[in-house]
């Protein structure tokens, strides 16, 4: 028996967004359709568009951008042709936007109940009427009104409860469309999973149309009931979550999944070549042609249209759809690497953690740490926000002084301050940070930043590194020799990263500490960077600490896992050993909560 499909809520026709000074499309053409209480993925790399579309899709345009064509029509009404004023009236009433920080959008010098009350009050809503939305909306949102919520500061909540206060801003008033861009993006597993059930619970009981952007293609698999794939500002294909990731038609779309790592088996993450063209720089025809492996020369003749590909109501803007040839590239890759072997005697180790007990003041953070790093191993250390992951790092490199117990490095036991250390050891001990943002000078070329650490540990005296030590460490981070005399605002996220780790790569050290290098990168940036790391790792003998709370990553760059549960190691062991074969209950309970792909290949969302 079919089923009738429900009417849609939100239709998008032809919506094109340019950039104000070229008129150069920086969204092109979207064509979207979402009905009630349904919620459309739009996945792509960094720079596809994936932000400027959602915003568009409530009417917003960021500065130097410009709606220039199209429609965006909710329940009949066209946004894009309402007056300003008009507009205002309808954000945060009708439609709503969740945007990826929330301590960015968030008044700081408002208390958890004034930002609630102010948002129903802008939309006449006061008294107990509000008192009784705002107690209602909290509970929806799986924060108790009771609990102190209503007098906390933002910056008192954690990052997963101001997530949710977010949350409950945005459906306060009930809208009839909402926009989620990137809400997850540095959560932990298990704050990951309440925000989603919230945000799948509240769409599905508000009849919501709901837009989820998103660079996670397993969170958006698990949410979505279709979904929208985005490159260079075009959706190259889309269709039912379950058929666009069971059988991806685009090379594009294939490519991205097979960077998507496995929570449940070993494998070789493959990242794609290149990064999408920039606005005004497209080729001639098909965007992806010049990443694309099946290339042929129809693909620079014309732009593809969107046309069928596999299942009713699936299409993909490619030219080899016709003739089946897209289908070649098959899907996410499932074979182990020899690499990710555990030798059968652990020679010394680099490093050896013994009963370390960690402080901020007074507050003990760590207690009893108990860890071992053998050479040529990569030990993972995953767990929440808030075990004290970062700071058992910190420690270790000497970057946090208040700790007591032992710490040994090749065999010699290390001072806590990082002053206090010998010039052999910081060399020999690197740290990558989560954000290259943060992390690199801006006022610096890449030549300079990666000149620095050369000449801070240079033997003797040296006035600056030479080119060719500086190209060397450059090549070893896959990074092209061009981008020597860039700054860092002129590298996308990825070079940023390779950046951060060719300056380290370049002190030739023995230690390296990567902490959540990968948290913000999408799917296949992060796999080539993780890639990256293990050829170096090979390369080189480099022992690696990797924090992440990526739990899926482990599998394909570790050999031995970590499990920290407030301030405490609470498991340990071979990769095979601890996710596999879990002993505790919070191991078990963090791997219940990653999210799995194949329930998005096997339609587990659509009902």
């Amino acid at each position: 028996m079919s089923v009738t499909a429900p009417p849609a809520r939100l239709v998008v026709e032809g919506l094109t967004v340019a950039m104000a000074g070229s008129g150069a499309a920086v969204i092109e053409d979207v064509s979207v359709e979402v009905a009630a209480g349904e919620v459309l993925g739009v996945v792509g790399e960094s720079g596809s568009g994936k932000t400027t579309l959602g915003l568009a899709m409530v009417g917003h345009a960021r500065r130097g951008l410009k709606i220039a064509a199209g429609s965006v029509r909710l329940d009949g009404t066209d946004l894009l042709s309402l007056p300003g004023a008009e507009l205002r009236k309808l954000r945060g009433a009708e439609i709503a936007y969740v945007p990826q920080d929330p301590s960015t959008a968030i008044n700081p010098s408002l208390r958890v109940g004034g930002l609630l009350k102010e948002i129903l009050a802008a939309h006449g809503r006061q008294g107990p009427e509000a008192d009784a939305r705002l107690a209602e909306v909290l509970s929806e949102v799986g924060l108790d009104s009771r609990h102190g919520i209503l007098s906390a500061y933002p910056h008192q909540l954690s990052g997963g409860q101001q997530q949710r206060v977010a949350i409950a801003m945005a459906f306060a008033c009930r809208p009839r469309l909402i926009v989620l861009d990137e809400p997850t993006t540095g959560l932990d597993v298990t704050t990951q999973r309440t925000v989603l059930e919230t945000v799948a619970r509240m769409c599905a009981s508000y009849g919501v149309a709901a837009v989820y952007v998103s660079h996670d293609v397993v969170v958006v698999g698990e949410l979505s009931h279709r979904i929208a794939v985005v490159y260079s500002g075009r959706v190259i294909e889309t269709g039912a979550t379950a058929d666009v990731f069971g059988a991806p038609a685009h090379p594009y779309t294939q490519g991205l999944l097979r960077a998507v790592p496995s929570p449940e088996r070993s494998g070789r993450l493959i990242g794609m070549e290149g990064v999408p063209p920039r606005p005004g720089q497209r080729p001639a025809g098909c965007s992806f042609a010049p990443r694309c492996p099946l290339v042929i020369e129809r693909c620079t003749a014309a732009v593809p249209e969107l046309i069928p590909a596999g299942r009713p109501g699936q299409l993909a803007r490619c030219v080899l759809v016709e003739t089946g040839q897209a289908r070649t590239v098959a899907a996410p890759a499932s074979a182990s690497g020899p690499d990710l072997a555990v030798p059968v005697t652990p020679p010394a180790p680099v490093l050896q953690v013994t009963g370390l007990d960690a402080f901020y003041g007074h507050r003990q953070v760590l207690s009893g740490i108990h860890l071992t790093v053998p050479p040529d191993t990569c030990v993972a250390v995953v767990g929440e926000s808030g075990s004290g992951k970062t700071t058992l790092a910190r420690c270790i490199a000497g970057l946090h002084g208040g700790w007591t117990g032992e710490v040994r490095y090749a065999g010699q036991p290390l001072p806590a301050g990082i002053r206090r250390r010998q010039k052999e050891v910081l060399r020999g001990i690197q740290y990558v940070f989560q954000n290259p943002y943060a992390s690199l000078n801006p006022r610096r070329t890449v030549g300079g930043l990666v000149a620095q650490p050369l000449e801070t540990f240079a033997e003797g005296r040296r006035a600056r590194a030479s080119d060719g030590e500086i190209l060397d460490a450059l090549r070893s981070a896959a990074l092209s020799v061009e981008v020597v005399n860039r700054y860092p605002d002129q590298l996308s996220g990825g070079e940023r990263q390779r950046v951060a780790i060719a300056r380290t790569l370049a002190v030739t050290p023995t230690l390296l500490i990567c902490d959540e290098v990968t948290s913000s990168l999408d799917v296949s940036v992060q796999a080539a960077v993780v890639e990256l790391l293990r050829r170096l790792q090979r390369q080189h003998g480099l022992a690696m600490i990797f924090i992440t709370h990526n739990i899926a990553l482990v599998r394909s760059i570790a050999q031995q896992v970590v499990v920290m549960h407030d301030g405490r190691i609470v498991e340990s062991g071979t990769i095979t050993d601890v996710l596999d074969r879990p002993r505790a209950d919070y191991t078990r309970h963090l791997l219940d909560d990653v999210p799995k792909f194949s329930a998005a290949m096997t339609g587990a969302t659509d009902a």
